[in-house]
Order: C-alpha cells, then structure tokens, then sequence
C-alpha cells in the first residue's frame, strides 16, 4: 500500500467507525455513555477497592513477616501499612486516570 491510500485517512477511519458503531447498535458519539457504561464504572470502582485492600494486606502480612524475623515488633507492620497505603492510593489513581491501560493512547489527546 502506498503512502497516499485515501482509505487510511482519518476521515475515512472515522467513517468506519460510525458505520461500526452503527452497524453494532453502539452511540453514534464515543462520548456519550451506552449501556455497558455502568457496568464498566462499577468494575472500576471494585478494581480500585481491590487495588486499596491487596496493598494494605500485602503490607501488613510483609510487615508481620519482618517483624518476626527482626523481632521488631510494631514497627515493620506500622512502617509497610503506610507504604503499602501509599502503594494502593497510587495503584487507584493509575486506574482512574488511565495510566498504563493502554499503550500509546492518552484520553483526550489527539494529533
């Protein structure tokens, strides 16, 4: 194919697109929500529940683990809470923002 193929325009991918989502029954606009929307705003809100929890349980079994080994008592557990709080916060705000979901495509990016 060749440099200059009018069928890789983005005119022509954009009516490809609508055709598409014509074609499927989706919103003719990708910025207006559908029906699956809810069903994927509650994934993502149990992802980011799972994402808090597994941090703070990651963090305390590793902390109950060193202290142990230690014999530090309180302090590993005290210590890898707050990291592995810190951990989740930043694993939910990857997932609300986007962040490494997709390759090369930033939301509201375009050329």
């Amino acid at each position: 194919m060749s440099d200059n193929d009018s069928s890789r325009t983005p005119d022509a991918l954009d009516k490809r697109l609508r055709d598409a989502r014509r074609k499927f029954g989706r919103s003719e606009s990708p910025d207006k929500p559908d029906d699956d929307s809810a069903r994927f705003d509650l994934g993502k809100a149990w992802r980011i529940g799972v994402e808090l929890v597994a941090a703070l349980i990651v963090g305390v079994g590793l902390g109950w683990l060193i202290d142990r080994w230690l014999g530090t008592e309180p302090w590993g557990v005290l210590i890898l809470v707050v990291l592995g709080f810190a951990a989740g916060l930043l694993n939910a705000y990857r997932a609300v923002m986007g962040i490494g979901s997709t390759i090369g495509w930033r939301q509201g990016r375009r050329r």
